[in-house]
């Protein structure tokens, strides 16, 4: 790994980690969301809650240099196809973080609705409140499953590593800011919705109401869900509940088993009620 591409991974973990700690500094600030009973106040249950979330994120960080990276550098350095010149370079970057992000609001709706991948995307969604730490609060294995796939995009597309990395960059800025527990004025957040995923869409995506949970697929750009129709028409409020629909959040170690272990969605289960006996 050249000099100038372990600068580039440093600037993107201090600009992260320090986009993570001004998060939750703001949300003690300025919550838009009191977080439920079970959660009040600082006690025992909220820094368990964040001992949770933030475990997850060192595992995916350990994984993120042993795994993720050299199956990312291997992709990049893969040109298969030589992109046209008649393209100016400086629109490239851009064209590059328009189709990962096309890419990830696919991956992300594939992981509601195949069974095996919703097992590993759960961790995420288990959670009973959102904040900065929520952001970063995924299974290892998805992560692993998302890099795999990426890394096919990246091939077919012969996106360089400078793209990916801009794009990882972008993509972790906006998850923790549309996660992030944040009480915006209303006219900027209504602006900022007609181009990025905001707080206030996000958070209905984790509404503990399944026909929401499966919709508002966006990571970075609105666009994609309101194209695709899978935009729900909820609207946050102040007591909305967070979590999984059926499900109960769970300890630090069953949620590192949980995708052996999942049990059906309810959906699942409807699905196998409906369908004839042998």
């Amino acid at each position: 790994m050249d000099l100038a591409l372990q600068q580039l991974l440093a600037f993107k973990g201090i600009l992260v980690l320090l986009w993570i700690v001004l998060a939750l500094v703001l949300e003690q600030w300025r919550p838009a969301a009191l977080p439920p009973l079970s959660l009040a106040g600082y006690g025992a249950a909220w820094f368990a809650r964040w001992g949770r979330n933030l475990g997850l994120f060192a595992l995916n960080a350990a994984l993120a240099t042993l795994l993720v990276l050299p199956v990312t550098l291997w992709a990049a350095s893969l040109q298969l196809w030589t992109r046209p010149a008649e393209v100016p370079p400086a629109l490239w970057p851009l064209i590059d973080i328009v189709l990962l992000d096309f890419w990830i609001y696919w991956w992300h709706r594939a992981n509601h609705r195949i069974p095996f991948l919703w097992r590993f995307h759960e961790v995420h969604h288990r959670d009973r409140h959102l904040d900065a730490t929520t952001a970063v609060r995924f299974h290892f294995g998805e992560v692993f499953l998302s890099a795999l796939v990426r890394a096919v995009v990246i091939i077919a597309c012969a996106i360089p590593i400078q793209s990916v990395l801009l794009f990882e960059t972008l993509l972790l800025l906006a998850t923790v800011f549309h996660h992030a527990n944040w009480r915006l004025p209303p006219t900027l957040e209504t602006t900022l919705a007609q181009f990025i995923i905001t707080p206030s869409r996000h958070w209905v995506h984790h509404h503990r109401v399944q026909a929401d949970t499966d919709s508002t697929y966006g990571t970075i750009f609105s666009f994609w869900d309101p194209l695709f129709r899978t935009t729900t028409p909820t609207k946050r409020t102040q007591l909305m509940p967070i979590g999984v629909e059926g499900r109960e959040e769970a300890d630090f170690i069953a949620l590192l088993g949980m995708p052996t272990g999942a049990k059906k969605r309810p959906d699942e289960i409807s699905r196998d009620e409906t369908q004839p006996a042998e």
